[in-house]
């Protein structure tokens, strides 16, 4: 008898189960449009934020280190340089702090309002530097709100460092929390929820659950707003009024520098700056490549 055709013919394997070569890429393009589109990418790159920096660093050093160096040994450059440190040690702290908080709050408990919450958190992100002076100069100003009471009793704020750092403070506080709401939104609460059956207390699982996993994203927001802090003007331009030697942070010296035409002291300065710039890629990078 003659064998039928599904026994000599041998199943072909489900589709689950064969194998698909692997593509070089995860796009259709051809080489050609990739290769153009890196290169339209670096070449924006190189001429929108390379150049520029390659530019400042030029212009600080063209009449030589000596000049360089002298430049920065001003009494009012020293004393930019002071009024940016400090201001950023007195706001990166309590921004970090800030930051834990409001994320600890809105990814751990359940609220009315908290999406109103999440929303002004994001408000510095739309409201321009300048207006957020604006708002601390009507707030504690002479003519302010509350400018006779601080008048009287000899606080000032606006045109001294607590109107810096207010406004400082203002600009930079979305970055710490911004960068850790996600994390913490992913960990959840099981890790925490497990930890209180087993009698660990807030402070203990915080130090020992939720800091160890937020640990990256909260040193890549303190490096940002490190670097947000020092370089703010616009605020600050408000509210310092730009007395030299008192409340220029370094983004004023410079621009007060270049307003006289001392180039290269105002190149000197801002070159400053720009290592701040690059000091903050290296130290994401290096970040990114830690974490990973």
């Amino acid at each position: 008898m003659a064998a039928s055709p599904s026994a000599t013919i041998s199943p072909s394997p489900p589709p689950a189960s064969r194998k698909l070569t692997p593509r070089a890429g995860c796009t259709t393009e051809s080489p050609l449009i990739r290769r153009l589109l890196i290169a339209v990418a670096l070449a924006f790159i190189g001429l929108v934020l390379l150049l520029p920096l390659a530019a400042v660093f030029a212009e600080a050093f063209k009449r030589g280190a000596d000049i360089y160096f002298a430049a920065l040994a001003e009494p009012d450059a020293l004393a930019a340089i002071r009024l940016t440190l400090i201001t950023a040690l007195i706001v990166v702290p309590l921004n970090t702090i800030f930051g834990i908080a409001a994320a600890w709050c809105l990814t751990k408990f359940a609220f009315r309002g908290k999406q109103w919450l999440i929303t002004l958190i994001d408000l510095p992100f739309s409201v321009s530097p300048v207006i957020a002076g604006f708002l601390f100069i009507l707030l504690f100003g002479a003519h302010g709100w509350f400018g006779s009471w601080l008048a009287a009793h000899d606080v000032q704020i606006v045109f001294a460092l607590p109107g810096i750092v207010l406004a400082t403070l203002f600009v930079t506080f979305p970055f710490v929390a911004r960068e850790i709401i996600p994390i913490m939104q992913a960990q959840g609460t099981l890790e925490e929820e497990a930890a209180a059956t087993l009698g660990a207390k807030g402070w203990r699982m915080f130090r020992h659950i939720t800091l160890p996993n937020i640990k990256w994203g909260l040193l890549y927001g303190i490096i940002i707003c490190n670097a947000r802090a020092m370089g703010e003007f616009g605020a600050v331009s408000v509210v310092s009024g730009h007395i030299r030697g008192e409340t220029n942070t370094l983004p004023l010296h410079v621009e007060i520098l270049y307003n006289e035409y001392q180039f290269s002291a105002a190149f000197a300065s801002a070159s400053l700056l720009a290592a701040l710039a690059l000091l903050t890629l290296a130290a994401k990078q290096w970040l990114e490549r830690t974490r990973a």
